[in-house]
């Protein structure tokens, strides 16, 4: 019998639970006294639905109804892999029960999906209930709705809710619950005075003395959806649960595991190199928690933090406009001018209560609340920011002992010339010193929400007069050791058994020997030119990867000239580590059954993939795959020619008031944006410029803000070499020096011209060489895979003069958006 009763404070909960369905509530409502096994079997063959009218058999509806069983009412879940799978069958079901709680982990083969329903019973009598989905199927997952139903007897009459508006809120609504679906939807990402928080169905006679109610509120403060339903056979259910509108929250390969076996299951592939991830991860939660993780407790696996959604840049931004971010850590970070539409990251800090800010100099990020854009525009008042802004100001790379590591992989140490002055710390000393004093501060605390951070491997050697902590320490944490405490010479040693430790696989063996190999700096002339002993190259200080495809499949070299790796007979060997197991030979095939690194043929390259090929085809791991395809920039004034459809339909937005997107190619008021801005870096400065545009040398090369229009484009807006220039978007206004050059040519594109618009993106307000940044014209849009923001290319107009001052400068903003016609929907549709 696949029942479970539970009792608590008055309350029963009987629940079914078969081996190919989904978990089912029978009866929710009063205590019904203690149950053998043999009553409950009886009472739930009462409770049991019939079949009716509308099926030949019974309609069993679920906690996630499901319309393939005949349930005609609001599906539980809804979504698709791009039009297909839309009625998921979750047949193949397991339960475990812990105490008053039921947990139901259940697949659909055919859709490849997995959903964890989670029943208890709290010691109150509340009932709570989750669900969680993921995806394993090659395609993107676009949920629209993951609602959990509860029934409610058919003897209710009346559903009550609340509703309210400023300064009347929280107004109580009754009135019958008939046919149909009352529904109460929240779509403002955050519940307001008219959001329903509870939803009751009750009893006709339900006043303060006598009468029945149940109710459900749903456990998310952000747009979500109440509801209460009656089918035409009298069925009666309360149901709830986050509103993602369509396309918002696509689901690749989601996971929110809770055991290490399971996230192991679920992410580790069968054949490759990454069939090893337990090694890796294992042997990461060691270095991590060193004897505290062992394998009776997941090697600590549930100290990491889960994810509840994307926690980004971007994402963090919209939750702090939100009010629910409040607070911030910038380490070597200047969004208040450095990131995608710097307008919307000034003002998202300003609504925080702390913000820390460390680096070299005050930069925009650390000063905005009292010299920033918005204090001038009144947009803002110093007075009347909130924020607390503490700045520590960082050592620099002359003043520490570390690493550099470059694009090729390579990590190259360098050491400390002299002390750091003043209170400027480099970021070792930083997060050591934080983290010892939390611990001490923490020290003999009970609280298993204290145990993660106490049970840490924090010991660390310092030294000198400002105890810093010691980088060669970290840097062989990092590369691993054995049971023994050996430095391990490569990542091939680690073990999922919880022998090893390594802080990251990819690095393991930067220490081989108990030497520093990215110290090394042995002469060119004394070596190949592989180089393979100046500093180390994740991993394995190999220089190129996948490095088995410069042979033939044979093993002989493709190119005697260009020779890299080879077959000698007997084992891989030449120039550079061989990216493949050195003796197995190309004529190796593996047998049926064969999996991990063995399942491999001596002719798979491409080591890290299942198959060992390399992909032009990705099936997998990209939401706009799998072959890539053109879209033009989600603000562009061409018409994509390629393609009927303008913008990529996977890209990620932020729809916002402060980020509003343009109209596009052909669509109406794309004229008032007309030209291509185009962003990129200068030789003479780095990144945001917090640190080159306060050097004098540097600044004096480049010493502020420019645009770089052809000649063409300045005769035909009227702009004058040397001369002042004001940049629109729908975001923001700048203003540059005008540099008129033949290298920003015009463009032909379908038949039309198009002018382009150069700005460098290294300026902003502080320091010595200054101008307006680039990046207040650009909007948060956002690449689908990686999530890129998408400040290279987009639309904007140009005009001779100036840029306004004071609270003419939104103003003007405002009138072009007024003119293109934009509104909140502008540039968004999916």
């Amino acid at each position: 019998m696949h029942l479970h009763h539970f009792r608590a404070a008055g309350v029963s909960v009987v629940l079914d639970c078969p081996p190919d369905a989904l978990p089912a509530i029978l009866h929710w409502g009063p205590d019904l006294g203690p149950l053998g096994e043999d009553a409950l079997g009886h009472l739930a063959a009462e409770l049991r639905p019939r079949p009716d009218q509308t099926a030949d058999s019974p309609i069993r509806t679920a906690l996630v109804p499901e319309a393939r069983t005949g349930w005609a009412g609001t599906p539980g879940l809804s979504g698709h892999h791009e039009g297909e799978n839309w009625s998921p069958a979750f047949t193949a079901v397991t339960y475990e029960q812990a105490g008053q709680s039921v947990t139901a982990t259940a697949t659909d083969p055919h859709a490849r999906l997995g959903l964890t329903v989670t029943v208890e019973l709290g010691p109150s009598g509340l009932l709570r209930a989750r669900a969680e989905l993921r995806n394993r199927h090659e395609s993107p997952y676009t949920l629209d709705a993951l609602n959990l139903v509860l029934p409610v007897p058919g003897h209710t009459a009346d559903v009550l809710d609340q509703a309210g508006r400023w300064s009347k809120e929280r107004i109580p609504q009754r009135r019958p619950l008939t046919v149909g679906t009352h529904l109460r939807e929240n779509r403002r990402g955050r519940t307001g005075a008219d959001a329903a928080t509870v939803l009751f169905a009750a009893t006709a006679d339900l006043g303060f003395r006598r009468g029945e109610a149940w109710g459900l509120h749903v456990g998310f403060s952000g747009d979500h959806r109440h509801y209460a339903e009656r089918t035409a056979t009298g069925r009666t259910m309360l149901g709830g649960g986050e509103l993602l509108l369509p396309g918002y929250i696509p689901m690749p390969h989601a996971h929110r595991h809770q055991r290490l076996e399971d996230f192991l299951r679920a992410d580790a592939p069968v054949k490759g190199y990454w069939a090893d991830m337990p090694a890796y991860l294992v042997s990461l939660l060691k270095a991590w928690w060193g004897p505290s993780a062992q394998p009776d407790n997941d090697f600590r696996f549930g100290y990491l933090p889960r994810l509840t959604g994307s926690h980004s840049h971007y994402d963090t931004v919209m939750a702090q406009l939100d009010g629910t971010c409040k607070g911030y850590l910038l380490l070597g970070e200047n969004p208040a001018v450095g990131s995608a539409n710097a307008r919307m990251q000034r003002l998202g800090m300003a609504g925080l209560d702390w913000l820390v800010v460390r680096d070299f100099n005050l930069i925009e990020s650390a000063t905005w609340w009292r010299d920033g854009p918005e204090i001038e525009t009144g947009e803002l008042s110093t007075a009347e920011i909130g924020t607390e802004v503490f700045f520590f100001p960082a050592a620099a790379h002359t003043e520490k002992d570390g690493s550099f590591t470059n694009t090729n992989r390579l990590l190259q140490w360098h050491h400390k010339a002299v002390e750091p002055a003043g209170d400027r710390r480099s970021d070792l000393w930083f997060m050591y010193h934080l983290g010892r004093i939390i611990r001490e501060k923490l020290a003999g605390s009970a609280d298993p929400m204290d145990a993660p951070v106490l049970d840490l491997t924090w010991d660390y050697p310092t030294s000198g007069p400002l105890a810093e902590p010691d980088a060669q320490a970290v840097l062989a944490e990092i590369n691993g050791r054995d049971a023994e405490g050996r430095p391990l010479s490569g990542y091939d040693r680690l073990r999922s058994d919880g022998s090893t430790a390594c802080g990251c696989w990819i690095y393991c063996g930067v220490y081989a020997d108990g030497v520093n190999q990215a110290a090394r700096r042995k002469p060119g002339a004394e070596q190949d030119w592989i180089a393979a002993e100046w500093a180390w190259a994740w991993p394995a200080n190999r220089r190129l990867l996948y490095n088995r495809a410069s042979a033939r499949p044979d093993g002989s070299p493709w190119s005697e000239r260009k020779k890299l790796v080879w077959w000698d007979g007997s084992a891989w060997s030449g120039f550079d580590v061989p990216d493949f197991e050195r003796g197995k030979a190309p004529d190796h095939r593996p047998p049926d059954g064969a999996s991990g690194v063995e399942a491999l043929s001596g002719i798979d390259p491409f080591i890290m993939q299942g198959d060992g090929k390399g992909w032009l085809f990705a099936p997998a791991g990209v939401l706009d795959g799998p072959l890539p395809a053109h879209y033009e920039p989600q603000d562009s004034p061409v018409t994509n020619a390629l393609y009927g459809r303008q913008r990529s339909p996977a890209r990620k937005l932020y729809p916002h008031v402060h980020n509003r997107y343009h109209p596009s190619g052909g669509e109406a008021g794309a004229s008032v944006y007309p030209y291509v801005v185009t962003t990129y870096r200068l030789t003479e400065h780095f990144t945001a410029g917090g640190m080159s545009r306060s050097t004098p040398y540097l600044a004096e090369l480049q010493p502020e803000m420019f645009c770089e229009v052809s000649p063409e484009l300045a005769a035909e807006r009227g702009l004058t070499h040397g001369g002042w220039a004001t940049i629109i978007t729908a975001r923001n206004a700048i203003e540059a020096r005008v540099m008129v050059t033949e290298r920003m040519a015009p463009l032909r594109a379908d038949g039309q011209v198009v002018h382009q618009i150069g700005l460098p993106f290294h300026f902003g307000p502080n320091g010595r060489a200054r101008g307006d940044a680039a990046n207040e014209l650009s909007a948060i849009s956002l690449d689908p895979s990686s999530h890129i923001q998408e400040v290279k290319a987009l639309s904007a107009d140009i005009r001779p003069g100036r840029r306004p001052r004071g609270p003419a400068l939104p103003e003007l903003v405002q009138h072009y958006r007024l003119r293109a016609g934009i509104t909140e929907r502008t540039g968004t549709e999916a």
